[in-house]
């Protein structure tokens, strides 16, 4: 076989393997030990972080450049060869580096990460960073192990000197509030101040989420009942049906969440009757559910309960208990949220929601909670 002028003789696999690089669709044909030719992508189908075409036919002579793969050859298994360039399974330094805790940085690479499938990058966090001193185990810790940079730095030396020492070494460097900073100076026509950690103040804010938090420990799993007419909401569903997590979630934001189980032959509290705040109620897939108390017995030491002997893992029995459930609910009109697939993060934002939408009804414009400062920079008020 010819590529790029040299023989490199017939390839033991007559198949060709696609590899994906990123931002390039490149086909890399065995050509000898190690080595691969890159030739156009055919449109042929991938499997999971390798693209394997399998029985195409062999082509003896192509001029195309040749691509080391890092692996020996031959590798044939099952009729097909994998063949996997080094920038498709290299993995990545991302570098997040911060003068404060981090959580803006956190979420923003969460959330960007997300977006790609198994990417393969390795988070250093440097949170913290607020003297040369500690810029300085930053920069050895780059030049060690170099890759992207994103920061949020406010004093402007310390910014100064890590965008230099990236540029040095040339790696890309980015402070990710910057384009924030610039569009909302414009729009409110005011400079901001440059003060590290603005968003973590023990102001009334904080203290509100710390209040927040204690109601939750104290009117939890239908605890102190009483106290629901202090709550901001109340969230009822039966055992198991993450009502706990999302209370705490929602204390971080600085709301009052209450919450009570739905038990089958057991009566509601009388404050839900006439409740003063907005009430939602979470339900969850019946298959879903027995996992989860299925787990839960386990943990607790009970694990050898077979289904059919105990009605809290019994199919039908716990179809039922759902389907109650959500009767009750729709008898006295509070909206209900299927978590089955949905994250804690995103059960408290729908719960914010119905709140937001409990006080549209009634007129009384109130917000679901006060203005968080924490969660307004995450971002997670839409």
């Amino acid at each position: 076989m010819v590529v790029g002028g040299v023989n490199h003789g017939e390839a033991s696999c007559p198949e060709t393997i696609h590899s994906f690089v990123p931002g390039v669709d490149q086909w890399l044909y065995p050509v000898g030990p190690g080595f691969a030719a890159i030739i156009p992508d055919l449109g042929h189908r991938h499997r999971g972080p390798y693209m394997v075409a399998e029985n195409v036919p062999f082509v003896p002579a192509l001029s195309w450049p040749i691509l080391p793969t890092g692996i020996p050859s031959p590798l044939c298994h099952s009729s097909s060869r994998l063949i996997h360039s080094p920038m498709a399974n290299r993995n990545t330094n991302l570098h997040l580096v911060s003068d404060s805790t981090g959580e803006t940085l956190n979420s923003i690479a969460r959330a960007a990460l997300a977006r790609f499938d198994a990417p393969g990058v390795v988070q250093h966090r440097w949170f913290l960073v607020r003297s040369r001193m500690n810029l300085d185990r930053v920069i050895e810790g780059i030049e060690q192990e170099p890759g992207p940079v994103i920061f949020t730095l406010v004093d402007r030396s310390l910014r100064h000197t890590l965008e230099e020492t990236c540029g040095r070494l040339g790696v890309p460097c980015l402070s990710v509030l910057d384009a924030v900073m610039d569009l909302l100076q414009g729009e409110i026509g005011l400079r901001a101040t440059e003060k590290r950690a603005a968003q973590h103040v023990m102001d009334a804010d904080y203290f509100r989420r710390i209040d927040a938090m204690h109601y939750v420990l104290s009117h939890d799993d239908g605890q102190g009942t009483a106290g629901i007419a202090n709550a901001d909401v109340v969230l009822v569903g039966v055992s198991r049906s993450s009502k706990t997590p999302t209370c705490f979630y929602l204390a971080n934001r600085g709301v009052k969440a209450a919450n009570v189980p739905l038990v089958p032959g057991a009566s509601l509290p009388p404050e839900l009757e006439n409740p003063p705040c907005p009430v939602v109620g979470l339900t969850i897939d019946p298959v879903s559910l027995i996992d989860i108390r299925r787990h839960r017995l386990k943990i607790i030491g009970a694990g050898g309960v077979r289904v059919g002997e105990n009605e809290y893992v019994d199919p039908e029995a716990v179809k039922q208990e759902i389907l109650a459930a959500r009767r009750l609910c729709a008898s006295r009109g509070w909206p209900v949220i299927d978590v089955t697939r949905r994250s804690i993060e995103e059960t408290a934002a729908t719960v914010m929601q119905q709140m937001d939408l409990w006080h549209q009804k009634r007129g009384n414009g109130a917000s679901a909670a006060p203005i968080d400062p924490a969660a307004t920079i995450l971002g997670s008020r839409q």
